[in-house]
């Protein structure tokens, strides 16, 4: 059994916080998924809600804290309760230019060429964390350490939907137009958010995200017939 050992911090009578201290990696990905599927399973109707973010649960109680359950399950639950995907998204994304309008600054400052920055970000595939910030946005875990890159000082008042970027640490898709901070590399033409759809997002925590590098033309070609991006 692989022990859970998270920090719990009761926030008022109705939010508890369940925190990781460790890196951000797979192994703490099943941690999460295997307390949150366990918080699902045996106290769903206790919760009111439930967020996550990459190293952390915060739970909102219907009524008061279950102390005695709660303390019970996070004793009890194992890591190998979840297990990640081997489902793996392909994604296509035409860099640079008018679609990464961020890409060439991004270049200069790292003392590399576009072509260079775009063999980087394309060639490893990303875990997905969790959703947040607008619907559709996915948290992804991946980037090469080479292209992290503080957020931008003054945001962008407004991102086109599909933007693939670049900030901090981290690396993501605009599923909406948004403003946003992160650095524009290139764009995506498929849908990331369809709120007709059930569920809204094709994608789920634990798969892996591939991006793949696409030309103006294909991209307008995939643009004028949106699909749900090939699952390799």
């Amino acid at each position: 059994m692989v022990e859970l050992t998270p920090s719990v911090f009761q926030i008022g009578p109705q939010y508890t916080e369940i925190k990781w201290s460790e890196q951000v990696s797979d192994s703490l990905l099943i941690k999460r998924l295997s307390l949150e599927k366990s918080l699902q399973n045996e106290l769903g109707n206790e919760i009111n809600d439930l967020r996550v973010a990459y190293q952390s649960i915060v739970v909102k109680w219907k009524n008061q804290f279950p102390e005695d359950q709660f303390q019970k399950l996070i004793k009890t639950t194992s890591a190998q309760t979840a297990t990640l995907s081997d489902t793996v998204w392909k994604i296509p994304v035409c860099y640079g230019g008018q679609f990464g309008k961020d890409l060439l600054n991004l270049a200069s400052e790292k003392k590399m060429s576009e072509e260079e920055i775009v063999q980087l970000h394309s060639q490893t595939n990303y875990r997905i964390f969790f959703y947040g910030f607008l619907p559709g946005f996915m948290y992804l875990s991946g980037l090469d350490p080479i292209l992290s890159t503080p957020r931008k000082s003054i945001p962008d008042r407004s991102i086109l939907s599909g933007s693939v970027a670049i900030g901090g640490d981290q690396t993501g898709v605009y599923p909406l137009e948004s403003p946003g901070g992160w650095h524009i590399i290139g764009r995506s033409p498929i849908p990331f958010f369809t709120p007709s759809s059930i569920p809204p997002v094709w994608g789920k925590a634990g798969d892996l995200i591939q991006f793949t590098p696409i030309s103006e033309s294909e991209y307008e070609r995939l643009k004028r017939n949106p699909k749900l991006p090939e699952q390799l």
